[in-house]
């Protein structure tokens, strides 16, 4: 029951005017050619359902162009990093090996500690700790050891940043309201969805024309 009226979940669906054939699944992989889709080897893709493949950089670009033009953003990823509290309300991926370049900024003091140390802190979630910089090797080594998988699915729907100028994906997920303090939202860190993501899903209308030229994608 919805607003007092009964549906099936069949007539629910229709009831909403959404056209699957509207949305693409955009993705990022090395081990594939670029600006085209495959199907992404995961075990939950029993679908056999096709990506578009894009450069790292690129698949973030877009997923910022949509919520930057109001569009929302359905994220496939992992949820099963000791760094994703929806209890605290964000997911994190802490730096705990290259602190050399943290010399005179607010994360020196990370420099003191070892990498069993800085991972006790960062999991703390009491306040904001260095994060990995992702690149397509690292996240590509994730998805060929198992240890990046496809557990969740959840919504994004902006974007914030936080006092050290780090990029955060404000999240609504599926777990209730009730669960955390902030409403059923998190904050994902741009290094943790660099990482962590299996695909975003978004609208067609929610792509650059630029993009939609490289994807071979009708304007």
């Amino acid at each position: 029951t919805y607003k007092g009226k009964e549906y099936t979940p069949q007539s629910f669906a229709k009831s909403l005017a959404i056209h699957p054939e509207d949305y693409v699944m955009l993705t990022s992989f090395t081990h594939k050619p670029y600006y085209q889709a495959f199907e992404v080897e995961i075990p939950d893709n029993w679908e056999h359902a096709k990506m578009y493949n894009l450069p790292l950089d690129e698949m973030m670009e877009a997923t910022d162009y949509a919520l930057k033009n109001g569009y929302t953003v359905c994220w496939d990823g992992d949820v099963s990093e000791k760094g994703f509290s929806f209890k605290h309300g964000v997911a994190i991926n802490p730096e705990t090996e290259k602190t050399e370049d943290l010399k005179d900024t607010d994360f020196a003091r990370w420099q003191g500690m070892d990498a069993q140390e800085r991972l006790n802190e960062a999991f703390k979630f009491e306040y904001p700790c260095p994060e990995v910089k992702v690149t397509p090797e690292i996240r590509q080594k994730g998805y060929e050891s198992f240890v990046t998988t496809d557990d969740h699915l959840m919504h994004l729907t902006g974007i914030a940043k936080d006092q050290n100028g780090t990029k955060y994906y404000i999240t609504k997920n599926s777990w209730g309201t009730d669960r955390n303090d902030f409403g059923g939202y998190l904050n994902m860190s741009e290094s943790y969805v660099r990482a962590k993501t299996i695909y975003v899903l978004v609208h067609k209308d929610a792509l650059s024309k630029a993009m939609k030229k490289k994807l071979g994608l009708a304007d």
